[in-house]
């Protein structure tokens, strides 16, 4: 597919998708004409950059930890720094504070949904809103 598809299919602008490419996240074939060919696997691989991107970790980390998000999975990573191991235990940290943050939010939500929905709403009715 080329790079707009990706970008529509992933809500990623063109421009993050070429900083990705320049970064060694992704990378597109290119077809004769120079247009970027990017193989299906990169519309999963984008939504795991950017999911990663937004729990805060850097581009370069990233970079070396994208072979763990493969199958299989790689066991044996010569090049994890202490810094790198630092750093992901503390972003794995913060993950898992905004996992039991949006959890408790979640269950507000469902909790007053159930509190204000008429008693008289089935599951049929609920589904078709």
């Amino acid at each position: 597919m080329r790079i707009g598809e990706l970008s529509e299919r992933t809500g990623t602008p063109r421009r993050l998708l070429r900083y990705y490419e320049e970064q060694g996240l992704i990378a597109a074939e290119r077809t004769p004409n120079g247009y970027r060919e990017y193989d299906e696997f990169y519309v999963d691989r984008v939504m795991q950059i950017r999911g990663l991107l937004d729990a805060g970790l850097p581009t370069r980390i990233i970079k070396q930890i994208l072979p763990c998000l493969d199958k299989p999975r790689v066991i044996h990573f010569s090049d994890a720094t202490p810094e790198m191991i630092t750093t992901l235990e503390l972003q794995r940290d913060r993950m898992t504070a905004r996992i039991q943050c949006l959890t408790r939010n979640r269950d507000a939500v469902a909790e007053y949904l159930d509190a204000v929905r008429p008693k008289n709403d089935t599951a049929e009715t609920q589904g078709a809103r």
